[in-house]
Protein backbone atom coordinates (compact mmCIF):
# COMPACT_ATOMS: atom_id res chain seq x y z
CA UNK A 1 0.00 0.00 0.00
CA UNK A 2 0.97 3.56 -0.90
CA UNK A 3 2.56 5.50 2.16
CA UNK A 4 0.20 8.04 2.09
CA UNK A 5 -2.54 5.74 2.14
CA UNK A 6 -1.67 3.94 4.82
CA UNK A 7 -1.00 6.86 7.02
CA UNK A 8 -4.40 8.04 6.09
CA UNK A 9 -5.49 4.45 7.17
CA UNK A 10 -3.71 5.01 10.69
CA UNK A 11 -5.71 7.98 11.07
CA UNK A 12 -9.09 6.86 10.57
CA UNK A 13 -8.11 3.61 12.72
CA UNK A 14 -6.98 6.44 15.48
CA UNK A 15 -10.52 8.05 15.32
CA UNK A 16 -11.91 4.69 15.11
CA UNK A 17 -9.89 3.75 18.42
CA UNK A 18 -8.63 0.39 16.29
CA UNK A 19 -4.75 0.71 17.87
CA UNK A 20 -3.55 -2.34 16.59
CA UNK A 21 -4.91 -1.71 13.23
CA UNK A 22 -3.06 1.91 13.87
CA UNK A 23 0.20 0.18 15.26
CA UNK A 24 0.43 -2.06 12.22
CA UNK A 25 -0.14 0.64 9.51
CA UNK A 26 2.39 2.84 10.95
CA UNK A 27 4.86 -0.37 10.94
CA UNK A 28 4.59 -0.62 7.69
CA UNK A 29 5.32 3.02 7.11
CA UNK A 30 8.54 2.62 8.97
CA UNK A 31 9.43 -0.43 7.26
CA UNK A 32 9.45 1.49 4.07
CA UNK A 33 12.52 3.48 4.95
CA UNK A 34 13.55 6.85 5.34
CA UNK A 35 13.11 9.92 7.71
CA UNK A 36 9.36 10.14 9.35
CA UNK A 37 8.07 13.10 9.12
CA UNK A 38 6.62 14.90 12.51
CA UNK A 39 3.21 13.72 11.90
CA UNK A 40 4.04 10.39 11.21
CA UNK A 41 6.17 10.01 14.18
CA UNK A 42 3.63 10.93 16.48
CA UNK A 43 1.27 8.56 14.56
CA UNK A 44 3.24 5.78 15.16
CA UNK A 45 4.46 6.67 18.88
CA UNK A 46 0.57 7.26 20.00
CA UNK A 47 -0.08 4.32 18.19
CA UNK A 48 2.00 2.21 20.16
CA UNK A 49 1.57 3.50 23.23
CA UNK A 50 -1.75 2.76 23.43
CA UNK A 51 -1.09 -0.61 22.39
CA UNK A 52 1.18 -1.35 24.97
CA UNK A 53 -0.67 0.59 27.77
CA UNK A 54 -3.40 -1.45 27.24
CA UNK A 55 -1.26 -4.96 28.59
CA UNK A 56 0.32 -3.03 31.20
CA UNK A 57 -2.61 -1.95 32.40
CA UNK A 58 -4.23 -5.61 32.48
CA UNK A 59 -0.72 -7.21 33.32
CA UNK A 60 -1.26 -4.85 36.49
CA UNK A 61 -4.51 -5.54 37.23
CA UNK A 62 -3.75 -9.79 36.90
CA UNK A 63 -0.90 -9.47 38.52
CA UNK A 64 -2.59 -8.09 41.73
CA UNK A 65 -5.44 -10.79 41.38
CA UNK A 66 -2.84 -13.95 41.01
CA UNK A 67 -1.36 -12.65 44.65
CA UNK A 68 -4.55 -12.09 46.02
CA UNK A 69 -5.48 -15.63 45.49
CA UNK A 70 -3.02 -17.58 46.86
CA UNK A 71 -4.09 -20.31 49.45
CA UNK A 72 -6.78 -20.76 46.48
CA UNK A 73 -4.11 -23.19 43.98
CA UNK A 74 -7.04 -23.34 41.28
CA UNK A 75 -7.51 -19.97 41.04
CA UNK A 76 -4.13 -18.67 40.95
CA UNK A 77 -2.80 -20.80 38.48
CA UNK A 78 -5.67 -19.33 36.22
CA UNK A 79 -4.36 -16.52 37.17
CA UNK A 80 -0.85 -17.08 36.66
CA UNK A 81 -1.78 -18.61 33.02
CA UNK A 82 -3.33 -15.40 32.14
CA UNK A 83 -1.05 -12.95 33.01
CA UNK A 84 1.97 -15.09 31.17
CA UNK A 85 -0.41 -14.46 28.10
CA UNK A 86 -0.53 -10.74 28.66
CA UNK A 87 3.16 -10.73 29.61
CA UNK A 88 3.65 -12.21 26.01
CA UNK A 89 1.63 -10.19 24.08
CA UNK A 90 2.83 -7.28 25.97
CA UNK A 91 6.68 -8.63 25.17
CA UNK A 92 6.43 -9.47 21.31
CA UNK A 93 4.59 -5.30 21.13
CA UNK A 94 7.83 -4.16 22.69
CA UNK A 95 10.04 -5.94 20.34
CA UNK A 96 8.40 -5.09 17.50
CA UNK A 97 8.90 -1.28 18.36
CA UNK A 98 12.37 -1.85 19.82
CA UNK A 99 13.17 -3.67 16.40
CA UNK A 100 11.56 -0.57 14.30
CA UNK A 101 13.59 1.80 16.12
CA UNK A 102 17.33 -0.31 15.66
CA UNK A 103 16.73 -1.15 11.78
CA UNK A 104 14.65 2.21 10.94
CA UNK A 105 14.11 4.84 13.02
CA UNK A 106 17.52 5.58 14.80
CA UNK A 107 19.52 5.16 12.33
CA UNK A 108 17.69 7.19 9.41
CA UNK A 109 17.53 10.08 12.20
CA UNK A 110 19.00 13.29 10.84
CA UNK A 111 17.97 15.99 13.32
CA UNK A 112 19.10 15.66 17.46
CA UNK A 113 15.01 16.07 18.14
CA UNK A 114 14.30 12.91 15.94
CA UNK A 115 16.84 11.33 17.31
CA UNK A 116 16.37 12.22 21.47
CA UNK A 117 12.77 11.21 20.67
CA UNK A 118 13.23 7.90 18.97
CA UNK A 119 16.05 7.20 22.07
CA UNK A 120 13.22 8.12 24.58
CA UNK A 121 10.87 5.36 23.32
CA UNK A 122 13.76 2.56 23.22
CA UNK A 123 14.18 3.52 26.66
CA UNK A 124 10.70 3.86 27.25
CA UNK A 125 10.13 0.38 25.86
CA UNK A 126 12.77 -1.59 27.19
CA UNK A 127 11.31 -0.11 30.40
CA UNK A 128 8.34 -1.66 29.87
CA UNK A 129 9.82 -5.31 29.68
CA UNK A 130 11.79 -4.77 32.36
CA UNK A 131 8.66 -4.21 34.43
CA UNK A 132 7.57 -7.88 33.50
CA UNK A 133 11.17 -9.26 33.23
CA UNK A 134 13.32 -11.48 35.70
CA UNK A 135 16.35 -12.95 36.12
CA UNK A 136 19.28 -12.29 34.09
CA UNK A 137 16.39 -10.83 31.22
CA UNK A 138 15.64 -7.95 33.61
CA UNK A 139 19.09 -7.16 34.46
CA UNK A 140 19.86 -7.10 30.53
CA UNK A 141 16.76 -5.09 29.55
CA UNK A 142 17.25 -2.79 32.55
CA UNK A 143 20.68 -2.07 31.33
CA UNK A 144 19.83 -1.29 27.78
CA UNK A 145 16.79 1.00 29.19
CA UNK A 146 19.34 3.24 30.89
CA UNK A 147 22.03 2.85 28.30
CA UNK A 148 19.35 4.83 25.82
CA UNK A 149 17.89 7.22 27.93
CA UNK A 150 21.37 8.11 28.49
CA UNK A 151 22.39 8.92 25.02
CA UNK A 152 19.14 10.57 24.71
CA UNK A 153 19.70 12.72 27.97
CA UNK A 154 23.41 13.48 26.57
CA UNK A 155 22.04 14.63 23.38
CA UNK A 156 19.38 16.67 24.41
CA UNK A 157 21.78 18.51 27.06
CA UNK A 158 23.79 19.27 24.19
CA UNK A 159 21.36 19.91 21.30
CA UNK A 160 18.12 21.24 22.68
CA UNK A 161 16.69 23.57 25.28
CA UNK A 162 15.60 23.15 28.51
CA UNK A 163 12.49 23.99 27.27
CA UNK A 164 11.44 21.35 24.43
CA UNK A 165 9.10 19.09 25.48
CA UNK A 166 10.74 16.11 24.37
CA UNK A 167 13.88 17.03 26.46
CA UNK A 168 11.52 17.74 29.37
CA UNK A 169 9.59 14.58 28.63
CA UNK A 170 12.54 12.75 28.72
CA UNK A 171 13.76 14.25 31.89
CA UNK A 172 10.57 12.86 33.24
CA UNK A 173 10.36 9.65 31.86
CA UNK A 174 14.19 8.65 32.46
CA UNK A 175 13.57 9.95 36.82
CA UNK A 176 10.54 7.63 36.51
CA UNK A 177 13.25 4.72 35.56
CA UNK A 178 15.50 5.74 38.10
CA UNK A 179 12.35 5.80 41.06
CA UNK A 180 10.61 2.56 39.67
CA UNK A 181 13.12 0.37 38.12
CA UNK A 182 16.60 1.11 40.02
CA UNK A 183 15.25 1.90 43.22
CA UNK A 184 16.91 5.06 43.66
CA UNK A 185 14.48 8.21 44.24
CA UNK A 186 17.44 9.95 45.18
CA UNK A 187 18.84 10.42 41.67
CA UNK A 188 15.30 10.71 40.30
CA UNK A 189 14.44 13.49 42.29
CA UNK A 190 17.39 15.14 41.58
CA UNK A 191 17.65 14.57 37.73
CA UNK A 192 13.66 15.72 37.38
CA UNK A 193 14.46 18.92 39.92
CA UNK A 194 17.51 19.87 37.65
CA UNK A 195 14.96 19.37 34.60
CA UNK A 196 12.10 21.39 36.35
CA UNK A 197 14.32 24.37 37.38
CA UNK A 198 16.28 24.66 33.72
CA UNK A 199 13.20 24.81 32.28
CA UNK A 200 11.86 27.43 34.78
CA UNK A 201 14.62 29.33 34.31
CA UNK A 202 13.91 29.62 30.77
CA UNK A 203 10.50 30.05 30.68
CA UNK A 204 9.59 33.29 28.96
CA UNK A 205 11.51 32.38 26.08
CA UNK A 206 9.20 29.71 25.23
CA UNK A 207 7.25 30.14 21.53
CA UNK A 208 3.68 30.07 21.54
CA UNK A 209 3.81 26.45 19.29
CA UNK A 210 5.71 24.58 22.30
CA UNK A 211 4.64 26.58 25.68
CA UNK A 212 1.41 24.18 25.78
CA UNK A 213 3.11 20.67 25.77
CA UNK A 214 6.94 22.35 27.31
CA UNK A 215 4.54 23.79 30.68
CA UNK A 216 2.22 20.31 30.70
CA UNK A 217 5.33 18.43 31.10
CA UNK A 218 6.65 20.75 33.57
CA UNK A 219 3.79 19.64 35.97
CA UNK A 220 4.04 16.24 35.29
CA UNK A 221 7.48 17.09 36.98
CA UNK A 222 6.37 19.07 39.05
CA UNK A 223 3.57 17.03 40.60
CA UNK A 224 6.41 13.97 41.12
CA UNK A 225 8.32 16.08 42.82
CA UNK A 226 5.90 17.53 45.19
CA UNK A 227 3.23 15.12 45.67
CA UNK A 228 5.04 11.44 45.12
CA UNK A 229 7.47 10.11 47.52
CA UNK A 230 10.18 11.89 45.33
CA UNK A 231 9.30 14.41 48.22
CA UNK A 232 10.64 12.94 51.67
CA UNK A 233 14.01 13.88 50.07
CA UNK A 234 15.78 16.93 50.58
CA UNK A 235 17.03 17.91 47.20
CA UNK A 236 14.03 18.03 46.08
CA UNK A 237 12.46 20.68 48.29
CA UNK A 238 13.31 23.91 45.95
CA UNK A 239 11.37 27.51 46.09
CA UNK A 240 11.17 27.13 42.38
CA UNK A 241 8.16 24.13 43.28
CA UNK A 242 5.74 26.60 43.79
CA UNK A 243 5.46 27.19 40.24
CA UNK A 244 1.91 29.04 40.31
CA UNK A 245 1.50 30.37 36.79
CA UNK A 246 1.37 26.17 35.73
CA UNK A 247 -1.46 25.78 38.07
CA UNK A 248 -2.84 22.56 39.94
CA UNK A 249 -5.39 21.18 37.95
CA UNK A 250 -5.00 17.31 37.33
CA UNK A 251 -3.45 16.66 33.85
CA UNK A 252 -6.19 14.95 32.02
CA UNK A 253 -4.84 16.39 28.81
CA UNK A 254 -1.15 16.27 28.91
CA UNK A 255 0.99 15.57 25.80
CA UNK A 256 0.29 12.27 24.97
CA UNK A 257 3.20 11.86 22.74
CA UNK A 258 5.10 11.37 26.22
CA UNK A 259 2.16 8.84 27.93
CA UNK A 260 3.12 6.46 30.39
CA UNK A 261 2.33 4.83 33.84
CA UNK A 262 3.61 5.37 37.12
CA UNK A 263 1.90 3.52 39.92
CA UNK A 264 2.48 6.65 42.65
CA UNK A 265 -0.54 9.41 42.23
CA UNK A 266 -2.80 11.88 44.98
CA UNK A 267 -5.25 12.65 42.15
CA UNK A 268 -5.67 8.70 40.63
CA UNK A 269 -5.69 9.26 36.94
CA UNK A 270 -4.49 6.93 34.94
CA UNK A 271 -4.89 6.97 30.87
CA UNK A 272 -5.59 3.19 29.39
CA UNK A 273 -6.38 5.24 25.75
CA UNK A 274 -3.89 8.45 24.36
CA UNK A 275 -5.27 10.29 21.83
CA UNK A 276 -3.60 13.04 20.32
CA UNK A 277 -4.99 16.63 21.00
CA UNK A 278 -7.52 14.91 22.84
CA UNK A 279 -8.59 14.15 26.80
CA UNK A 280 -7.40 10.67 28.05
CA UNK A 281 -9.92 8.74 29.73
CA UNK A 282 -9.26 5.97 32.36
CA UNK A 283 -9.50 6.10 36.55
CA UNK A 284 -7.80 3.88 38.80
CA UNK A 285 -6.49 4.87 42.03
CA UNK A 286 -2.90 4.88 43.19
CA UNK A 287 -1.68 6.28 40.07
CA UNK A 288 1.03 9.22 39.72
CA UNK A 289 1.63 11.36 36.51
CA UNK A 290 4.41 10.74 34.07
CA UNK A 291 5.06 10.50 30.53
Amino acid sequence: MDKNDLVQKAKLAEQAERYDDMAAAMKAVTEQGGELSNEERNLLSVAYKNVVGARRSSWRVISSIEQKTEGNEKKQQMAREYREKIEAELQDICKDVLALLDNYLIANATQAESKVFYLKMKGDYYRYLSEVASGDSKKTTVENSQQAYQEAFDISKKDMQPTHPIRLGLALNFSVFYYEILNSPEQACSLAKAAFDEAIAELDTLNEDSYKDSTLIMQLLRDNLTVSAYHQYAPCHSNALSFDRLGTECLECMNPMFFCFFPLCSCGHQKTRVTRGMPAKGRTKGVAHHC
